[in-house]
């Protein structure tokens, strides 16, 4: 596992955008696990127009120009890994970040709710048996002194049919209490990752 976040950031350097990337060996793999699936998603914040992939929603918190990128890589053996790196937001300032369900849109309330891999009975989810970062991916982060941010979140499943569309920035560190579990604050941003 330690050699992912080393491939994620290598896959930055090499300057991908938007791609998604499944391979799979048959003599290194069994019939029955799943393919590796790498995706990698990389934008500049922008007010919304149509057809935007990467949004502010409050550009005194995230402001325009400032850059995400987001990549994740799932195997069955291993999980999904997913990276975040983030630049030009405010210095030394606690933001929350998720996957969520839909791709971004004109408010960040078209985004949709957290992904779930087990997904809550009970809408919206603020149970933490499944608003937790072992059910959803969770990327939390504190810029440093020149705004810049990173998060990883390593969960022990894979994507299935259903599929997180975006990564959504919020407010303040996601909370874990009963009740309040997920929640985050506003939606600051939003990137689309095609998990």
């Amino acid at each position: 596992m330690r050699f992912l976040p080393k491939f994620l950031s290598a896959a930055f350097a090499a300057g991908l955008s938007v791609t998604s990337l499944s391979a799979t060996s048959a003599a290194a793999a069994p019939a029955t696990a799943s393919p590796l699936h790498f995706t990698a998603a990389r934008g500049t914040f922008e007010a919304y127009a149509p057809g935007s992939h990467a949004v502010t929603y409050r550009p005194d918190l995230v402001p325009a120009g400032a850059k995400a990128h987001v990549s994740a890589l799932s195997a069955s053996r291993v999980g999904t890994t997913t990276v975040l790196v983030i630049s030009g937001l405010l210095p030394q300032h606690e933001y929350g970040a998720h996957a969520h369900v839909n791709s971004c849109g004109a408010t960040g309330d078209a985004a949709g709710g957290h992904f779930q891999h087990v997904p809550d009975p009970v809408k919206p989810s603020v149970d933490p048996a499944y608003a937790n970062p072992r059910n959803e991916i969770w990327l939390d982060f504190t810029t440093d002194r020149s705004g810049i941010g990173h998060a990883t979140s390593i969960v022990d499943w894979t994507f299935d049919g259903r599929r997180a569309k975006s990564v959504v920035i919020h407010e303040t560190h996601t909370h874990t209490n009963p009740g309040h579990a997920g929640t985050a604050g506003g939606r600051l941003a939003c990137l689309d990752v095609g998990f």
